[in-house]
């Protein structure tokens, strides 16, 4: 089994898809931060009745208080500092497997979903660390903000850095990242896998490669948005997973409490002094690192257990029913569809201007 659609033809080398990834991806990561810094006051609000409600009004509200940069923007340095190597990353490992799947006969839809899997695992080791940061300062906004009390009060990214790590210990830079996998590997699979379908697709009906600003925008935000649908679930495990308050005891070494101005809230140390906490001291909790937050827990949600996604979904499902698996769901759709709309379509047009500005003898190309 040969590569179809002219797969073998439109092969670029792997520099130029890396290249054209970690630009395509931050750009889409950069246009799209100020709705992920909305999404992420959203979910991590740690008051009741929460501050930020409807999407408009939230936007409105911190670009008046805290301005663009601060407010909106903040966290915009970390952000870019993950998703630049991570894109790289993932562009490299996605067409390196996927071209090795389909050269060994793998039927495509197969490898362009195995090498999703295997791309976004490898760019995980970058992103997960800089999500972290990011959320925080989104979530804090302005240094000594007086309009949100988010429990965080760095005073810049590499401020942040250090007070995590010198007070939470470095592992803290990666919490949350078993959750994350379970959600972005199966979301950049399926986004890829219905990409490629879309393309093809596409080709046929232009009966050319080239198809044009709307074709190309539609194939990428399609994908981006079908994928985001249907991984909804998993996101809203992993943010309930994220910013739910502890139920039992951590095991190993405590982590400092000392610093509260950088901390989101004292997590409980045992499920009896849960239950004797006022409502209000119940209900605070630390923020996500999911990007975009797709759902704010309802007060009194029942906790998930951390090791089990799949009981996550049952006990979500039991409680709440089949709209629990989909809360935020429109949300997540726009967020997903226009950025990787805007990624895939910068993908493609910069590596055509590569292959212009930097041409490779067409025998180099495949590998």
């Amino acid at each position: 089994m040969t590569p179809n659609d002219g797969e073998l033809e439109g092969r670029p080398p792997y520099i130029h898809s890396m290249i054209a990834g970690g630009l395509g991806g931050t750009t889409g990561d950069m246009l799209m931060h100020s709705l992920d810094t909305v999404k992420t006051r959203q979910q991590g609000d740690p008051h009741f009745p929460p501050k930020y409600t409807s999407l408009g009004s939230s936007y409105y509200t911190i670009w008046r208080q805290e301005g663009i940069r601060r407010g909106l923007y903040g966290g915009w340095l970390p952000a870019m500092m993950g998703s630049f190597p991570g894109t790289v990353l993932f562009f490299g490992t996605y067409e390196w497997s996927k071209r090795h799947m389909l050269d060994y006969g793998i039927q495509s839809h197969v490898s362009y979903l195995i090498a999703g899997f295997i791309g976004d695992f490898a760019a995980s080791i970058v992103y997960v660390p800089s999500e972290v940061l990011k959320t925080r300062l989104q979530l804090q906004g302005r240094y000594n903000n007086p309009h949100f009390k988010s429990g965080y009060n760095y005073r810049g990214t590499f401020d942040a850095a250090r007070t995590i790590i010198r007070t939470e210990g470095f592992a803290e830079l990666f919490s949350g990242y078993k959750a994350t996998l379970y959600r972005d590997l199966p979301f950049s699979a399926l986004q890829f896998m219905f990409y490629e379908q879309f393309q093809s697709w596409a080709r046929q009906y232009k009966n050319s490669r080239d198809l044009g600003v709307r074709l190309e925008l539609l194939t990428g935000a399609a994908g981006g948005g079908l994928a985001g649908v249907l991984t909804c679930p998993l996101d809203v495990v992993k943010t309930r997973l994220q910013t739910q308050i502890d139920p039992v005891p951590v095991v190993g070494k405590p982590k400092d409490r000392s610093a509260k101005e950088t901390m989101s809230g004292p997590k409980d140390t045992t499920a009896k002094e849960t239950q004797s906490l006022p409502p209000r001291k119940q209900q605070q909790r630390p923020i996500s690192t999911s990007s975009p937050s797709t759902h704010t827990p309802r007060p009194g949600a029942i906790p998930l257990d951390e090791d089990s996604i799949f009981r996550g979904l049952r006990l979500i499902y039991k409680t709440e029913g089949f709209g629990g698996w989909f809360r935020g769901v429109g949300p997540r759709f726009v967020w997903t569809s226009v950025q990787s709309g805007c990624m895939l379509f910068l993908y493609q047009t910069i590596l055509r201007k590569l292959e212009v500005w930097l041409p490779i003898e067409r025998s180099d190309i495949s590998g």
